[in-house]
């Protein structure tokens, strides 16, 4: 059988892959930059399965273009580059990787609110930029105590739920929106629950995003979201970039009702340096200065995680072409119509 590999990111050729399963022969597929970001059409014939391993980039061919193709996996969590109604449409499972890097973001959320309530990114700035003159304890204008501190989470899920306890380990106060959890379930975790995303921003002194990106997320945190929120909160995203309109964010932060920003995403990786904000940012403009730090969508990342996401996913598939057992299926629903 051949699994093709698109939008590949490893620099290997996937030795891992072809030395586990040597039965298995392996397409691979770059995509982006390189000029024609479509697999070639005998790739796409000839492929029983699809795995995509770009968080961003779809996999530049119609699901009709693909005639052998049994199974789709997006290598990773979110699966919104995905075209689901159109592989449902042929009756091919659509599936994701969602436990590959959990610890690695949840790490990486942590990080970029300790990079802002603890000033690590400033003082690191300051000091390069002033020398001697940037030795001092107020050069990051959030720092802040965390313990006592309210800790929101949006969306509550294997990410969300692990930031919420390494949270809690700093003697946070953990508040959670999500609306798809059934009750009780902050019974179960321990945690204080929310039932409006309003309520949520009114007392959150950081707010953690770890929801996946669909039509009600989409500008989720929009101006209104923003007005909502409790004078200084921190915001951070390791989830996808779209969920934040960035236009509303530059005029609460420049407003000062939005103490700061952490984004590993952006609705545009990367961001074009024309938009107001990233300008503002690379300018050092003082309204901004210490208050955004940015990371290139690299939270999920660190060599056991990308060992981890490539190797699940390719059990998906062959869990499915070799013994039938379909699993992290996102497609379930629309495949039942």
């Amino acid at each position: 059988m051949r699994i093709l590999c698109t939008n590949w990111l490893a620099a290997d050729e996937a030795e891992l892959e072809r030395q586990r399963y040597h039965d298995v022969a392996v397409d691979l597929w770059r995509g982006p930059p390189s000029q024609d970001p479509a697999p070639p059409p005998e790739f796409c014939r000839d492929a029983a399965a699809v795995i995509n391993y770009s968080g961003v980039e779809g996999l530049g061919r119609e699901p009709a273009e693909f005639p052998s193709c049994r199974i789709v996996v997006r290598a990773g969590v979110g699966y919104d580059n995905l075209d689901l109604a159109g592989w449902s449409a042929r009756g091919i499972p659509a599936c994701n990787v969602p436990d590959y890097g959990t610890t690695e973001v949840a790490d990486h959320a942590i990080a970029l609110m300790l990079s802002l309530a603890r000033g690590t990114a400033s003082y690191h700035e300051v000091l390069r930029r002033e020398g001697p003159s940037g030795w001092r304890f107020d050069a990051a204008p959030l720092a802040r105590r965390l313990r006592g501190a309210v800790f929101g989470v949006v969306g509550l899920g294997r990410i969300g739920l692990a930031a919420a306890n390494r949270a809690a380990a700093f003697g946070m106060q953990v508040q959670f929106f999500d609306p798809y959890l059934p009750s009780g379930t902050e019974l179960a975790v321990g945690f204080g629950r929310v039932h409006r995303l309003a309520e949520l921003m009114a007392v959150s002194d950081v707010l953690s995003l770890h929801a996946p990106l669909t039509k009600e997320t989409t500008r989720m945190i929009d101006a209104a979201a923003l007005a909502a929120a409790k004078p200084g909160l921190i915001l951070v995203n390791t989830a996808r970039g779209a969920i934040v309109d960035l236009d509303a964010l530059h005029d609460a932060l420049k407003s000062g009702q939005i103490g700061g920003a952490a984004l590993d995403v952006l609705p545009i990786e990367p961001l074009p340096s024309q938009h107001p904000l990233m300008a503002a940012w690379l300018a050092h403009e003082a309204w901004i200065d210490g208050r955004l730090t940015l990371s290139p969508h690299a939270a999920f990342y660190s060599p056991a995680s990308m060992t981890d996401m490539r190797l699940k996913a390719l059990q998906v598939v062959l869990g499915y072409l070799r013994d039938g057992r379909l699993i992290n299926c996102v497609n379930s629903s629309q495949l039942a119509r």
